[in-house]
């Protein structure tokens, strides 16, 4: 074991042959040790994925459409019939798309593929680690992120963020191959791979740019004026590579193709600098969670005053939340990470990572120009001071589970790291380094451990007197005789076990019960946070949930919230009573603002009822149904496996159809139900409250299990 972690690697690279023998120096429980990590990597993301049924199924609806329509597939449309796309990039839905071909439409088809770009990232992470510092390294690089709890999540969901990390790390992989020998063609494959990046999640791939660009320049081979051809180079591979389907998008005929989704004007390039873009920094995004880019408090009519945003209602109820610093989505600022809604997520090894990544840095300080030890450590710690400065700050949309973004760039801090710190650990400071690592590690979990108290409430003692304790043992890594030595080394292990110990807690937690919804969250439900459904609880307290970050609530009556029924009433109408207990689910639940008929974050659940109504003579028409909002939608096409009209798109407040092209549809006979429960935010608004209420006027409803319809072949 001592030598696992104390002989260096040959340079450049450990798995060089030895120059008299032509042997190979690998130690011999290297691949059995990466095959263990490889395998349970593999079983801990495979394993009972079918409870997360079809996930987020706003994308599950997407991929069934392109398993059945290529040009759905194409586009990345929510139906097949090419109404509208998803907000995003269709990259991350075509390899799914094509397994539900192969396969059919089932539960495994879908996400399976997420979970094998997992496994295919822990084994990536782990061979650019272990080829710089060598098989501890690299072990403790993918373990490290296979167990982060919202890897574990992520890697299980059918959200883009799968493909969009085993991207970025293969980016990382390339410009330190680039590093290593010179060559052109492998900063030609860094922008292929953030090409594709863009096209799975638009310019949040942005953010390794810096990171990768500043570390060829300062560490690449070659002239810096080689360098900086090599870089446009890269950029020219990564405009070709994205370039190619914006513009066949932004050259197709609108009327020939599908209506983009998220964005107001039918472009791409709006939703890309708009709604995906620079909207979520500065907060001003176009359509987002109401009409018109308005927030939560515009939607009541409540003013903005004293910095804070106060969502007011007739009944009495309010819910404030930090104006101009992220509103509902939690407050900015430099702590944001460790906020109640992201620590669980991410924060374990954050602060070990920095301590170890700065150290080691220093470490290799005096190492030649082109180390490429140590442009690992400096490509990693840019990738996260960068996107977590961004996310830290960021004023628009933020979910917890973007944080999936910094797993790769903490894991490999930590692993290389810590190998760093070891076997330079006869440097006085060093063991100090270590012990800091370890006790901050401890301390971190503990608190972390605390919000969610009734989770093994035992594990945050042990971890935290675990970690004084082997912060001690590292302080005495650094003597000679041979009983400290292997005491050192014990503590090491030991540090590693229990650094691991709550992050690998969570993500068990997280694949042995179901997560579902647009907003999932890893782990149990911990105050202030998200439920693991998917669901924002707003509340004082509540077990399972309480406040999000920088948001309140009392008591009182909420119009534009769900009824209980699974509709979501529109302003002036009373909504649901906020309990005694303060506790309110804004858009979670068992619905997830919708029950039976979807809502804004949840997909529909159809009773088979309403199923075999849907399908009664549905090859007549192009749509079986149409229902505001892309989840509401979902749920029945995925039951009917039939196009379902999503107006509105996600938020149910996209410009499509325009109340004219609806009626022409239904003049035509191409749309035979409206379904009225479920929508978007607050009832939808825009385009499609327009429609609800031209249906009502003209159209007699029934409810079939609880679901408001309207058959648009009969007029009243």
């Amino acid at each position: 074991m001592t030598v696992l972690i104390d002989r260096p690697p040959a340079d450049p690279a450990p798995d060089a042959p030895d120059s008299t023998s032509g042997v190979s120096t690998r130690p011999r429980w290297e691949w059995p040790a990466f095959a263990i990590l490889v395998v349970a990597t593999g079983v801990l993301y495979l394993w009972n994925l079918s409870i997360n049924g079809w996930a987020n199924s706003f994308y599950s609806a997407a991929i069934q459409a392109g398993s059945q329509s290529w040009k759905a597939w194409f586009f990345g449309s929510s139906d097949a019939a090419n109404s509208i796309t998803v907000d995003k990039p269709p990259m991350s839905l075509w390899i799914p798309g094509i397994s539900v071909r192969v396969f059919g439409l089932n539960s495994w088809s879908i996400i399976a593929p997420q979970a094998l770009m997992g496994v295919a990232s822990v084994a990536l992470l782990y061979w650019i680690v272990r080829k710089r510092f060598g098989p501890a390294g690299g072990l403790i690089a993918g373990a490290t992120l296979a167990l982060t709890p919202v890897a574990a999540l992520m890697f299980r969901f059918n959200n883009p963020d799968a493909l969009l990390v085993l991207l970025m790390i293969a980016a990382v992989w390339a410009t330190l191959k680039a590093i290593d020998d010179g060559r052109i063609r492998w900063m030609i494959l860094t922008g292929v791979f953030v090409g594709f990046g863009f096209l799975t999640k638009q310019m949040q791939v942005f953010l390794v740019i810096p990171p990768l660009a500043l570390t060829y320049i300062a560490f690449g081979q070659k002239t810096w004026l080689k360098r900086l051809g090599h870089l446009f180079a890269a950029l020219g591979a990564m405009i070709v590579s994205a370039g190619w389907w914006v513009l066949a998008v932004e050259l197709w005929p609108k009327d020939s193709r599908s209506y983009i989704g998220g964005s107001q004007n039918n472009s791409i390039l709006e939703l890309t600098l708009g709604y995906n873009g620079f909207g979520r920094l500065n907060g001003n995004e176009t359509g987002s969670v109401s009409p018109g880019g308005g927030g939560m408090a515009e939607r009541f009519g409540a003013p903005a005053a004293g910095g804070v945003n106060e969502l007011a209602a007739p009944g009495g109820a309010t819910f404030t939340g930090p104006g101009g610093g992220g509103g509902m989505w939690g407050e900015t600022g430099i702590t944001r990470m460790f906020e109640s809604g992201q620590g669980g997520q991410i924060a374990w090894l954050i602060p070990a990572a920095l301590i170890l990544g700065i150290a080691a840095i220093g470490l290799r300080g005096m190492g030649s120009r082109t180390d490429s030890r140590r442009a690992l450590l400096v490509v990693w710690g840019l990738w996260l001071i960068t996107t977590m400065a961004v996310f830290s700050f960021m004023a628009g949309i933020f979910h917890a589970y973007y944080t999936v973004a910094l797993a790769p760039a903490v894991a490999a801090l930590v692993g290389a790291g810590a190998v760093e710190c070891w076997r330079r650990r006869e440097k006085r400071w060093v063991p100090v380094v270590l012990a800091a690592a370890a006790l901050t590690t401890g301390i971190m979990s503990f608190v972390l451990l605390d919000r969610s108290a009734g989770f093994l409430p035992w594990l945050r003692y042990v971890v935290l007197a675990g970690s004084i304790v082997a912060a001690v043992g590292l302080l005495l890594s650094n003597l000679r005789n041979t009983g400290a030595r292997r005491g050192a080394l014990v503590a090491a292990l030991v540090a590693v076990v229990l650094g691991l110990a709550g992050p690998a807690a969570y993500a068990v937690d997280t694949v042995s019960s179901a997560r579902s919804g647009s907003i999932p969250s890893a782990g149990p439900s911990s105050q202030g946070g998200f439920g693991p459904g998917g669901g924002m609880r707003m509340g004082r307290g509540a077990a399972g949930g309480g406040m999000p970050p920088g948001m309140s609530s009392n008591q009182g009556t909420v119009p534009g919230m769900p009824n209980g029924q699974g509709r979501t009433m529109p302003p002036g109408q009373a909504g649901a009573q906020v309990p005694q207990d303060g506790t309110f689910e804004l858009f979670g639940g068992p619905g997830g603002m919708g029950g039976t008929g979807g809502g804004l974050l949840q997909g529909s659940q159809p009773s088979d009822e309403l199923v075999a109504l849907l399908n009664t003579d549905a090859d007549d028409y192009t749509w079986v149904a149409a229902a505001i909002g892309s989840n509401s939608a979902s749920g029945y096409q995925l039951a009917t496996e039939r196009s379902v009209m999503p107006i509105g798109g996600f938020n149910g407040s996209d410009p499509s159809p325009t109340l004219a092209e609806f009626k022409k549809y239904v003049q035509d006979g191409e749309i035979h139900y409206f379904i009225a429960t479920g929508g978007g935010m607050m009832g939808g608004g825009g385009t499609g409250s327009d429609i609800t209420e031209w249906v009502e006027a003209n159209f007699t409803s029934t409810t079939v299990d609880g679901v408001t319809l309207y058959d648009l072949t009969a007029p009243a």
